[in-house]
């Protein structure tokens, strides 16, 4: 059964990556979870593993080229049997005339016996053949070389390490998966290496100091697709960011005057609309009036056409288990306070049990959000479009202000106002914020309408 190897997802912010370099040809045999070849990127290099223990039938892309998510590697013949022969283990060769052989792979700890033998080919030696008493000189220390093929399963941070050092890979015994050698085996070679006694010590530069260990804990992670609401939310932010060209205005304002007010009517008012009096119905009130004195803040482009609407259904963010949604307040301008509070609670009550229609969160000419409940101090809104503007609410907080010369403490809320500057002027949109905040400190405004 053929099996593709394929580019792993790449991090969100790179596009694309450079192939740098194959680690096994076609006709080679590569064991499962083998890297196969680096993918470099302009943050880090990349290796791709086997998907599984095969043979390798064709490389689809050379070294060099350029490859993105999902492209097509190679295409893997799983359960084959390499065509081409592995690297031989250097042969050794009788340690004396007598016949008889060393372990391989053991290297050679002691002097010869000085009878004319030599010790194997391929085992370091760490005497000299003939030598009487003489000391070997000092060398790195002497290890069980690696398999065969190990030198190609190095990670490229390994690789950069072991030529930097001008070490022989073979002599470095390997801790990780299938004795694959780590850069903590190589670092603690070279440690090694350091503290054996030398009889002409060198100059080296010192060895980089070990990596941190990884704190022990979970490290799983999910993938969910996303709800068709969320990629919808998403679709949608992202093209107001991409068509519109946003600015953000932000003033403060004092909510005194409307909490005396809420503070003097409240339990009246719950008590006559069946709803508590809240800061919502005081916000879209003077939104309201503030757009009726600004037209352009209440219009919105279509093509090369500005369109005006004479009508005034404004948008209030509700934030659901699901994500955001904006039911619509049909003719906000003649709701009375209660009406407003109640079809807020309602929609919002809808919103988080799923029953809220589609003609509910249709339009709007103009919207307002309120992050002020989770907390937020101070945020810059994006658009709902195709609307111009959109009014952010945010966290009431207790500070000083100056008032007739005098240091008091207010309840005080930050205003931030994003709006299209293509046919918003910075004018329009900061005089417009003014009389939002104008109406809210003198909530009489509203009343008479001035």
């Amino acid at each position: 059964m053929t099996i593709e190897v394929r580019v792993p997802q790449l991090p969100e912010s790179v596009a694309d990556a450079t192939l740098v370099a194959w680690r096994k040809q076609p006709g080679d045999a590569v064991a499962r979870d083998e890297n196969m070849v680096d993918l470099e990127t302009d943050k880090v290099v990349l290796e791709v593993p086997a998907p599984a223990a095969g043979v390798i039938k064709e490389l689809k892309v050379q070294n060099g080229e350029t490859v993105t998510s999902g492209q097509l590697l190679a295409v893997i013949e799983e359960g084959a049997v390499a065509t081409k022969p592995s690297p031989a283990v250097p042969a050794t060769s009788p340690a004396s005339g007598r016949g008889t052989e060393p372990s391989p792979a053991v290297p050679a700890t002691s002097p010869a016996s000085g009878r004319g033998t030599e010790p194997s080919p391929g085992v370091p030696a760490t005497s000299p053949a003939g030598g009487r008493g003489t000391e070997p000189s000092p060398a790195l220390p002497a290890t069980s070389p690696a398999k065969a093929g190990e030198v190609e399963k190095l990670a490229p941070s390994v690789r950069r390490l072991v030529e930097e050092h001008k070490l022989d890979a073979t002599g470095i015994p390997g801790s990780g998966r299938d004795g694959r050698i780590t850069k903590g085996d190589v670092l603690s070679h070279l440690s090694s290496a350091e503290a054996a006694p030398a009889a002409a010590p060198a100059k080296t530069a010192a060895a980089p100091a070990p990596l941190p260990p990884v704190a022990a804990g979970s490290r799983g992670e999910r993938r969910v697709p996303m709800t068709r609401l969320r990629a919808r939310i998403a679709e949608r932010l992202v093209q107001a960011q991409s068509t519109a060209a946003m600015l953000t205005t932000f003033n403060e304002v004092d909510l005194k005057a409307v909490n005396e007010l809420r503070g003097r009517y409240k339990e009246r008012f719950e008590k006559e609309h069946g709803a508590r009096l809240g800061f919502m119905s005081f916000f879209v009130k003077a939104a309201v009036e503030a757009l009726k004195r600004f037209p352009l803040v209440n219009a919105s482009i279509d093509g090369n056409d500005i369109v005006y609407h004479e009508y005034y259904d404004i948008g209030v963010a509700v934030s659901t288990e699901r994500g955001l949604i904006v039911p619509v307040l049909r003719n906000a301008d003649a709701l009375s306070f209660g009406e407003i509070e109640k079809s807020v609670v309602g929609y919002a009550t809808r919103a988080r049990e799923g029953s809220i229609t589609l003609e509910e969160l249709t339009g709007g000419t103009f919207t307002i959000t309120n992050g002020g409940v989770f907390g937020s101090l101070l945020s810059t809104p994006i658009l709902n479009m195709p609307q111009s503007a959109i009014l952010g609410m945010h966290k009431i907080q207790e500070r000083p202000v100056v008032v007739d010369g005098q240091v008091v403490v207010r309840p005080m809320m930050y205003l931030a106002m994003s709006y299209d500057h293509r046919i918003i002027d910075g004018k329009d949109a900061v005089q417009f914020l003014v009389a939002i905040k104008d109406a809210l400190e003198d909530p009489a405004r509203l009343l008479l309408q001035i």
